[in-house]
């Protein structure tokens, strides 16, 4: 019973964070881009950024349009694997008694298999090509739309939501015999390579910056909690 106490609580802290909360981006050592996210749950209701383009110092201001949210997918399939190890835990009678201790690990392997995997959403972000950054709909968020030399990702890694900025030039035919498209990734370098729409990029400067939410950091501290509580069970019946 104290450990399904336990197992509710990351799916808890999640539907907690239902209200809106803002959170201000920054990174060590630069001011380039600054900007407030503001999340509601599993959704991005809100991102206001200011981009200062390097040599122009010319601003870039961007932000979602009034009607869109963007989902971040890690933090669904988290809560999902969370609440399924709850159901797991809650589906038998409260007066149901285990027959064998090989019934309870089988019941423990399952349960913790789901919050591993809860954590590994929150702790492995996507890796992704840059045509499959540039084809998302993030890039159809916005109000003023994005330019096209201006790709953006968001994704959630441990504790912090981060956003990364790419800033693209485009690679002249005459250019281009030294093509090589860069693979999946969760963060691209400059140099990197891409061809979208018929038209062959190279990235030219990348911006990452982040914020802290508190309530993930929550979430991972219970995950292993939860899956401390769960081997120690397994290690008494075994």
């Amino acid at each position: 019973q104290e450990a399904s106490h336990r197992f509710a609580l990351p799916a808890g802290g999640a539907e907690g964070a239902a209200k809106q909360e803002s959170f201000v981006l920054s990174t060590a050592g630069t001011d380039q881009v600054k900007g407030v996210l503001t999340l509601q749950g599993d959704a991005l209701c809100q991102a206001d950024v200011n981009l200062k383009m390097p040599r122009s110092n010319q601003l870039l201001h961007f932000a979602f349009r009034e009607d869109k949210q963007w989902k971040l997918q890690q933090i669904q399939d988290a809560r999902n694997h969370v609440n399924q190890a709850i159901y797991l835990l809650m589906k038998r009678d409260v007066n149901y008694h285990f027959k064998t201790g090989s019934e309870v690990l089988k019941l423990m392997d399952a349960v913790m298999l789901q919050l591993s995997r809860a954590r590994n959403r929150l702790t492995t972000p996507a890796t992704l090509t840059l045509p499959e950054i540039a084809s998302s709909g993030l890039t159809r968020m916005f109000a003023p739309a994005l330019p096209p030399d201006i790709l953006v990702n968001f994704y959630i890694n441990l504790n912090k939501l981060c956003l990364t900025i790419y800033q693209l030039h485009v690679l002249q035919p005459s250019t281009t015999k030294n093509f090589k498209p860069a693979g999946g990734s969760i963060l691209h370098n400059p140099g990197a390579m891409f061809e979208f729409g018929n038209q062959r990029y190279e990235v030219s400067h990348v911006h990452k910056v982040e914020c802290v939410v508190p309530w993930l950091n929550d979430a991972l501290v219970f995950f292993t909690v939860s899956l401390q509580l769960c081997q120690q069970l397994k290690d008494k019946v075994t």
